[in-house]
C-alpha cells in the first residue's frame, strides 16, 4: 500500500483510521514490540562479548572493562539468562490472566526492562546481575501479553485480517532485531559497554512512550483481568511467594556466611530449574485425569515435538553464544576491507528471516497445491536436520582456525543462514501445532509450554558448558560434532516414527 495510514471500508467503519488496513492499535503494538526487541536484541548481542571482556578468553585488543569471565562460564551465564526469559513467560501470562490484565502487565514489563538496562548502564560489575535479572523478568512478563493484545484487536476470531496483522507484528520484531546489533553493538563494543546498554534503555523507553500514547487505540478488553484471583487465592499466593523467597534468602545467607558460596551455587540451581519446570509442567498436563482419550493421545504426540524442539533450540541459541564467541576470537573482524564488531553477526538471522519467510510461505502453498506439502512431523524433522547440518558446517572453520589463523566471516554467515532455514521449517510450525494439539483445559497455557522448550534447550547448554559441572568446550571439535550428530539422529528418529506420531496427533495435520 502507498502509505501506512489507509482506509478499509469493507472491514472497518468508513471514518475509522487504520494501519495498513488493520485496527489502529496494531501500530501501537508494532512500535512497542519493535523498540522492545531493539533493546532486547541489542543487549543480547553485547552480552556474551561483555562477559568475556577482560578475561582469559577475550579477543586481544578488544575493548576492556567487561566482567572478565572465561568462555565456559560466559556461555553458562548467557544460556541461563535466555532460558529464564522464556521460563518467565509462563508466570508473565498468568499475571496477565489473573492479576493485572494484559495492558497493565505490558506497562509494568516495559518499566522493568528499562530499569534493568539502566542498571546495566551503570559503571562497575557489582549490580550487573541485578540488571540482567530485571531484563529477563520484564521480557518474560511482556512476551505473552503483547501477543494477546494483538489478537484482541480483532473482534472476530475468523477476521480475514487476523493472520496478516500478526505478520506485520512479526516484521516489527525482526526490524528491531536487525537494527539493534548494528547500533547498540557498535557503540557498546567500539565506544563504551555501558553506553551501549544505555541505548538499550533508551530503546525500551521509546517503546514505553509509544505504548502509553497509543493505549487509546487498543481494545478496552486489554485492560480487563480475564479471570481475577479471589481474595482467598491472592492471600494464598502471597504467602507462598513470601515463604519461597524467605527460604531462598535464608539458605543463601547461610551458604554465604559459611564461606562456601561460589558461582556454582547460582548457576546450577537455575539450570536445574530450567530443566525441572518444563518436565514438571508436561507431566502435570499429561497426568490430568480430566483429559479425554483424544487429548491424552495428542499430549503424548506433543511430547515428541517438545523434545525435538528442545534439541533444536539447544543448538540454535548457541548462535548468540558459542558461535558468536568463535566469531569474536577466531574469525576476522573485517570483510572486503570493512571492519565490524562481532555483535553484527546477530543481525544476520533477522535479515535472513525477513528475506526467506515469504519464500517459505510460497513454497508451502505451492507444494500444498501439488499435494506434496510435508506434514508437520516432516517439517520438524527438516528443522532438526538443518540445525544439525549447521554445526557440521561449523566444523570447517573450527578446523581452519586450529593453526591460529583468523577465518573468513563468511563461514559464520553460512552457519546463520543454514540455521535460519531450519528455524523456518520448525518454529512457525511448532507455534501452530501447539495451538492445534492443546487440550481445551490448557488452551491458554500451551503457548507458554512451547516456550519452555527453549528453556530446556538452553538449560542443557548451560549444564554442558558450566565449569562447575561438565565444563565442556562447546567450541571444540568433539562437542560440535556430537551436537550436530545428535540433531541429525533426532531428525532421523522423528522421521522414522512419523506414522506413529501422526496417529497420536489424531485429526491434527
Amino acid at each position: 500500500m502507498a502509505s501506512s495510514l489507509t482506509k478499509d471500508p469493507a472491514a472497518t467503519p468508513a471514518d475509522e483510521k487504520t494501519f495498513f488496513g488493520h485496527p489502529r492499535g496494531l501500530a501501537t503494538l508494532f512500535m512497542t514490540e519493535m523498540w522492545e526487541r531493539f533493546s532486547f536484541y541489542g543487549m543480547k548481542a553485547l552480552l556474551l562479548v561483555y562477559l568475556l571482556s577482560g578475561g582469559p578468553d577475550a579477543k586481544k585488543g578488544s575493548l576492556a572493562g567487561g566482567i572478565g569471565m572465561d568462555e565456559g562460564t560466559a556461555i553458562t551465564v548467557f544460556s541461563i539468562y535466555v532460558s529464564m526469559v522464556y521460563l518467565l513467560a509462563l508466570p508473565g501470562g498468568w499475571l496477565g490472566d489473573r492479576v493485572w490484565g494484559p495492558r497493565k502487565t505490558v506497562t509494568i514489563a516495559a518499566v522493568t526492562i528499562m530499569s534493568g538496562h539502566i542498571i546495566l548502564a551503570l559503571p562497575g560489575g557489582a549490580t550487573f546481575f541485578v540488571g540482567l535479572a530485571l531484563v529477563a523478568l520484564g521480557s518474560g512478563l511482556l512476551k505473552a501479553n503483547i501477543s494477546t493484545m494483538v489478537g484482541q484487536l480483532y473482534k472476530d476470531a475468523n477476521d480475514p485480517r487476523r493472520d496478516g496483522g500478526f505478520t506485520i507484528f512479526y516484521m516489527g520484531i525482526n526490524a528491531g532485531a536487525f537494527f539493534a546489533p548494528l547500533i547498540i553493538g557498535t557503540v557498546g563494543q567500539k565506544v563504551n559497554w555501558h553506553l551501549g546498554f544505555a541505548l538499550a534503555a533508551v530503546g525500551m523507553g521509546i517503546g514505553l512512550v509509544a505504548f502509553l500514547l497509543g493505549t487509546k487505540n487498543l481494545n478496552p478488553v486489554s485492560s480487563v483481568v480475564p479471570k481475577p484471583l479471589s481474595a482467598e487465592e491472592r492471600t494464598s499466593w502471597i504467602r507462598k511467594i513470601v515463604a519461597v523467597l524467605a527460604a531462598v534468602a535464608v539458605f543463601y545467607t547461610a551458604v554465604g556466611m559459611s564461606g562456601m558460596f561460589t558461582k556454582a551455587w547460582a548457576t546450577i540451581p537455575l539450570t536445574l530449574i530450567g530443566l525441572i519446570v518444563p518436565a514438571g509442567v508436561l507431566i502435570r498436563i499429561k497426568r490430568d485425569k480430566d483429559l479425554n482419550r483424544d487429548e491424552q493421545s495428542k499430549m503424548t504426540g506433543y511430547i515428541w515435538f517438545f523434545v525435538a524442539a528442545a534439541v533444536f533450540w539447544m543448538i540454535y541459541d548457541q548462535g548468540a553464544s558459542t558461535v558468536q564467541s568463535f566469531g569474536e576470537t577466531k574469525a576476522s573482524g573485517a570483510l572486503l576491507g570493512f571492519e565490524f564488531p562481532s555483535s553484527w553477526y546477530q543481525s544476520l538471522n533477522p535479515v535472513f528471516i525477513m528475506a526467506l519467510a515469504p519464500v517459505f510461505a510460497w513454497i508451502w502453498v505451492w507444494l500444498n497445491r501439488k499435494g506434496s506439502e510435508p506434514s508437520t512431523v516432516g517439517k520438524f524433522a527438516a528443522g532438526l536436520f538443518f540445525v544439525g547440518v549447521s554445526f557440521f558446517f561449523f566444523l570447517v572453520p573450527i578446523g581452519l582456525a586450529a593453526n591460529g589463523q583468523a577465518v573468513s566471516p563468511m563461514w559464520l554467515v553460512g552457519i546463520y543462514l543454514i540455521q535460519t532455514v531450519g528455524e523456518l521449517c520448525l518454529s512457525p510450525v511448532g507455534l501452530s501445532v501447539t495451538t492445534k494439539m492443546a487440550p481445551a483445559k490448557y488452551a491458554s497455557q500451551m503457548m507458554g509450554v512451547w516456550f519452555l522448550a527453549v528453556t530446556a534447550g538452553d538449560s542443557i547448554t548451560s549444564l554442558l558448558s558450566d565449569p562447575a559441572v561438565f565444563g565442556i568446550d562447546l567450541n571444540g571439535t568433539s562437542a560440535v560434532a556430537i551436537e550436530a550428530t545428535l540433531a541429525v539422529l533426532a531428525a532421523a528418529a522423528v522421521f522414522m516414527y512419523r506414522k506413529k506420531v501422526k496417529t497420536l496427533m489424531g485429526d491434527v495435520r
